[in-house]
């Protein structure tokens, strides 16, 4: 494993939705064009296969032998359960004479993707007056609200009206909730996608009542960098923490 560098596997929540699966890809492919000595894999959390468990295992006790390591980077915006729980559990110590593995820290908190949804907001056509809702998906966890706060805030500092958060899921307000009060401030309401590609949750904001509802941020090549500093940071934690036997 010496002088290798870990394979890089970037794992989403996936997706039934053809055009969300390539714009995910698209991001990967980025990803490879930028760094083409890496060896990236993709892998999913949930409705795609193959499992991020198992790809980490194929990488860290291949059945041929060459056992490699592996950094997951969750190509999630936010902390949350499958951050913590099911990509925490997929890079555990599988003993000796395997690979290690590590995971890197969500995309979010991050100021591109603060600059990515100003972008949206812009494209969309956003008027100063407008009431501003960012749609998240939503998690059980804490940091994950937390996390997107890091968006509302950003926002907030940069468009003159009212900016509030909704999610899609376990989470309140729900986004059509969020919409329905940002309705009472303003003539217009329009919904930033804080969503990484489309699918189920970009289907259900669709549906809120906005006015307007702006594209998910992917792909950008702002994410494809993201990913790569998630990789570095991962690498180097990697590097630092020897094995617990």
């Amino acid at each position: 494993m010496t002088g290798t560098a870990p394979v890089l596997i970037g794992c989403s929540h996936g997706t039934d939705d053809p055009e969300g699966r390539a714009v995910i890809r698209a991001i990967l492919d980025g990803v490879r064009a930028v760094r083409p000595d890496l060896d990236v894999r993709e892998a999913f959390v949930d409705v795609q296969q193959p499992e991020v468990a198992d790809v980490v295992t194929e990488v860290v006790m291949p059945d041929g032998g060459g056992a490699r390591e592996a950094v997951v980077v969750p190509l999630l915006l936010s902390a949350g359960f499958h951050v913590n729980v099911d990509i925490a559990d997929a890079v555990a110590d599988r003993g000796p004479g395997t690979g290690r593995a590590a995971a890197g820290a969500p995309l979010g908190p991050d100021d591109r993707l603060v600059e990515i949804a100003a972008e949206r907001l812009t494209e969309a056509g956003v008027r100063a007056d407008d009431a501003v809702v960012v749609a998240a998906a939503g998690s059980s966890r804490p940091e994950a609200a937390r996390d997107v706060e890091h968006v509302v805030a950003g926002l907030r500092a940069i468009h003159p009206g009212p900016v509030s958060v909704g999610f899609g899921a376990m989470a309140t307000p729900s986004v059509t909730d969020a919409v329905a009060a940002a309705r009472e401030s303003a003539p217009r309401v329009v919904v930033i996608a804080f969503l990484l590609a489309p699918g189920y949750f970009y289907d259900r904001v669709q549906e809120a009542g906005a006015d307007v509802v702006t594209q998910p941020l992917g792909p950008d090549p702002r994410l494809v960098q993201i990913v790569l500093d998630r990789y570095a940071e991962a690498t180097r934690q990697l590097g630092g923490s020897p094995r617990h036997r």
